[in-house]
């Protein structure tokens, strides 16, 4: 389960990197480091708690995600400020639209699939291994 926990990292650093990279570059729509982010979300939710079952993981990166996103409504005169560093930008983000939550939605559902196909891909191999 070690093992995994440093692939998941290894992915989460490296879709974090992109999502930065997203945000740099305009040829790259907006919604796309939305979509980052929610794939982000979802590799630290199997981080932090590898031993719960795929369901969990992504009504917690669903929920975490659009509490985020409902949380951007509040114009607090503290929490503007904080948005105001590069932290609150990337974390918090700056503005409440329903398109981040179409992009958060796409982008979990698109890794629990990945994660799905890939490690039965895994699984099937591992058994082909062992039987032979």
């Amino acid at each position: 389960m070690q093992k995994a926990r440093i692939y998941y990292f290894s992915f989460f650093l490296f879709v974090i990197s992109l999502g930065i990279l997203s945000r740099k570059t305009a040829l790259i729509p907006l919604w796309i480091g939305d979509f980052l982010y929610a794939v982000m979300i979802y590799l630290l939710t199997r981080v932090l708690f590898m031993s719960k079952k795929t369901s969990f993981t992504i009504l917690f990166s669903v929920l975490t995600c659009y509490s985020i996103e409902f949380l951007q409504l509040y114009q607090g005169e503290w929490i503007i400020e904080l948005r105001k560093t590069l932290f609150g930008r990337y974390v918090l983000g700056q503005e409440f639209l329903w398109s981040d939550i179409l992009a958060y939605t796409f982008g979990i559902t698109f890794i629990s699939l990945i994660e799905k196909i890939t490690l039965k891909y895994y699984n099937d191999e591992t058994c082909l291994r062992v039987k032979q």
